[in-house]
């Protein structure tokens, strides 16, 4: 039973009670005369004075009473009105549609409005839609802004036959309607609160001179120290700029403490110390480039400084040049525009070369894989890996799943030799039938778990080595044991062949072997004209003398008729996009390897005069592979990333799907012209 029920029952009950007395006195004077009729008579007497007095009120009362109860309730209901109207919290009715039906004074205030405004909600606070208001009797709150004042919207259901009883006037379906009672709690002082609490926080950083010893040894001596003190310079004065501290760790590393305000003011800069610092030139040959790591938002100073070692490291592994912002939930890029510098030096293959062999001694069982779709870079690269395990003696599988045709060419070298056992390259089923805990995983060409071959593998296998050429992504194999990636190196071939001349002299590469890997290096450069080093010629002049024949190499990878006229087909359709960009469609359905030949286009159109980048889209397997390449101008690698891809500067490429060719090509120009405003290409 409701409160008003409840009410109009007791109104009812105390109405009733001058009837009720008489009834009692009634049945009171009949006993009387039973008893002594004398004063049986003198009650009647009274009983009838006091029915005919109790009449004559309820005749001629019960009219004024009326109009007062009526004029009570009027008041009272003006008086509810009045209260609400001037009531200091923002209050407002709206109807099921989101329109508003009602407002106060203090609402009107809040939002700079008439009272009698009565458009929809969304036109005041585009944040609450129709589709936003509550489905039942739970109270939704939406976080609103306006004119510059932050809100708390707290928006809930009321039932029209809740509020209007059935015994109105009012029809069934007025009745059914709904309206919601929207307030606004005014959180602006908190919020402006809360946020200089977070401009305030510490953020750490670390910036690395990404090139040092390779800058300053083209220097004289008289200038080395001068060159140092400039760089010193300059990062001190720039981050003392924006009340930062700057402590220099060693000779070429350097350890920040800023304020998050700060930090937001270096990312609208898009952090131009990067720029800033390779124009310190007094002789140096070769520009200086930095790296910048920064952790924010940790649960403590120790976490941030975590963050920030992760964040340095990202960007070293990406080639440098770069600032990579990290927090808990998120990693951001900056920069990144310059080619990698090569390193002259190999002490660092080498002593990845002498842990990878001690990682292979301490386990009986190697498993070597690449990423899916497998290219010649990929299966060269492994096939070095599994002849160094060989010949350390240990059991050696490669895991492919799937044999494309640019593979099958390579694989038809080993598939009937005598020399290789029919073992050799196993599918993934097998690979996780095989595995055991002293097995060992090396992945090479791929840093990123989710596109290898197998990434159940990475689970089950304790010691991981990671060997790649590709710059570093937010997605990592992480708890690697040995990492190895460098993304100056032209390909993974080349890493490789590193590798073998440094792990012991009892290493002997077999001539199809040497065919495999150099076939990968003429794969990833594009017959030596792309990224090619010093170390790419002093690797490929190793795998000669070990036999590689640049003939039989020319025969593996020679194109069948379908593949050459879907490339041409390409090429010649291509539409040049803000003048400087090559975009095309390759239609490879009857060639073996529809993404190969994508690949191929996009590197021809690179020899039409005044193109810095290409772009060739290819439909396989229900998605959309985008390869893009440039030669020198353009990082294509922050385009493909945007993308949802990665890569390198100048070869990069991404999938895409649940779309179609026409809203991909949009895609990519869209975030081609929005790159180009904010200048990040």
């Amino acid at each position: 039973m409701s409160s008003r029920e409840r009410r109009k029952k007791k109104l009812s009950v105390f109405f009733r009670i001058p009837l009720l007395l008489g009834l009692f006195l009634a049945v009171i004077t009949v006993l009387i005369y039973f008893i002594y009729w004398p004063v049986g008579v003198i009650l009647t007497v009274y009983l009838g004075i006091y029915f005919i007095f109790t009449l004559y009120m309820y005749l001629n009362n019960s009219e004024i009473l009326r109009r007062e109860m009526i004029e009570f309730a009027t008041n009272y209901d003006q008086m509810q009105g009045e209260l609400l109207r001037n009531f200091d919290v923002p209050y407002a009715l709206l109807d099921d549609t989101g329109k508003i039906e009602w407002m106060n004074d203090a609402f009107a205030g809040a939002v700079q409005k008439d009272t009698d405004y009565r458009r929809s909600i969304t036109t005041i606070f585009p944040s609450i839609r129709r589709e936003s208001l509550p489905k039942d009797d739970k109270e939704i709150r939406i976080q609103v802004e306006r004119e510059g004042y932050s809100f708390m919207a707290q928006v809930k259901k009321l039932n029209m036959e809740d509020l209007i009883p059935s015994n109105t006037m009012l029809d069934d379906k007025a009745r059914k309607g709904e309206l919601y009672s929207l307030f606004l709690i005014d959180d602006t002082a908190a919020r402006l609160a809360i946020q200089e609490v977070d401009d305030q926080s510490v953020v750490v950083g670390f910036v690395y001179i990404d090139n040092y010893e390779e800058a300053v040894d083209t220097l004289e001596d008289v200038r080395k120290s001068l060159l140092v003190a400039l760089i010193d310079r300059k990062v001190t004065k720039y981050f003392a700029a924006i009340d930062g501290i700057c402590s220099k760790m060693e000779k070429d590393k350097y350890l920040i403490v800023m304020r998050k305000k700060a930090l937001r003011q270096l990312e609208e800069d898009h952090f131009d110390l990067l720029e800033d610092a390779k124009t310190v030139m007094i002789g140096n040959e070769m520009a200086i480039t930095l790296s910048i790591g920064v952790g924010l938002d940790g649960l403590s100073f120790t976490q941030n400084y975590e963050f920030a070692r992760n964040a340095i490291d990202l960007a070293l592994g990406r080639g440098g040049d770069q600032a990579v912002v990290k927090n808990s939930d998120n990693i951001t890029y900056y920069g990144g525009k310059s080619r990698q510098v090569e390193k002259s030096t190999r002490v660092k293959a080498r002593v990845k070369a002498q842990a990878l062999k001690e990682i292979l001694n301490a386990r009986d069982t190697v498993f070597i894989m690449g990423h899916r779709l497998g290219d010649p870079d990929s299966f060269g690269a492994a096939l070095g890996i599994y002849r160094i395990a060989m010949t350390l003696n240990r059991k050696a599988y490669i895991v492919i799943n799937e044999r494309t045709a640019t593979l099958r060419q390579v694989l038809s070298l080993f598939e009937k030799n005598e020399n290789y056992s029919k073992e050799m390259i196993i599918d993934s089923i097998h690979a996780l039938e095989y595995v055991s805990d002293n097995a060992a995983l090396v992945v090479v060409d791929v840093n990123k778990p989710s596109l290898t071959e197998c990434p159940e593998l990475l689970k089950k296998c304790k010691s991981i080595v990671v060997l790649d050429h590709h710059r570093q992504g937010t997605e990592v194999i992480e708890n690697a044991t040995l990492s190895y990636v460098e993304p100056y190196a032209s390909s993974a071939c080349e890493m490789v062949s590193e590798i073998l001349q440094y792990t012991g002299e009892n290493v002997k590469v077999r001539p199809e072997e040497a065919d495999a890997i150099y076939g990968g290096i003429v794969v990833d450069t594009n017959n030596f004209t792309n990224r090619t080093g010093v170390r790419t010629f002093e690797a490929a002049a190793f795998l000669r003398r070990c036999g590689a024949d640049v003939t039989r190499v020319r025969k593996l990878f020679r194109d069948d008729v379908a593949s050459y006229r879907a490339k041409a087909d390409a090429v010649s359709h291509a539409q040049i996009f803000m003048d400087v960009y090559a975009i095309s469609v390759c239609d490879a359905e009857e060639a073996e390897s529809p993404t190969v030949v994508g690949a191929q286009a996009a590197n021809d159109l690179l020899d039409i005069k005044g193109v810095r980048a290409s772009f060739v889209m290819t439909r396989y397997q229900g998605k959309i592979f985008v390869s893009a390449r440039s030669i020198d101008e353009v990082n294509v690698q922050l385009i493909m990333e945007r993308m949802g891809g990665g890569g390198h500067l100048n070869i990069a490429g991404c999938q895409l799907e649940n779309m179609t060719i026409e809203q991909a090509i949009e895609l990519l120009k869209a975030t081609i012209s929005e790159m180009t405003e904010a200048g990040d290409i």
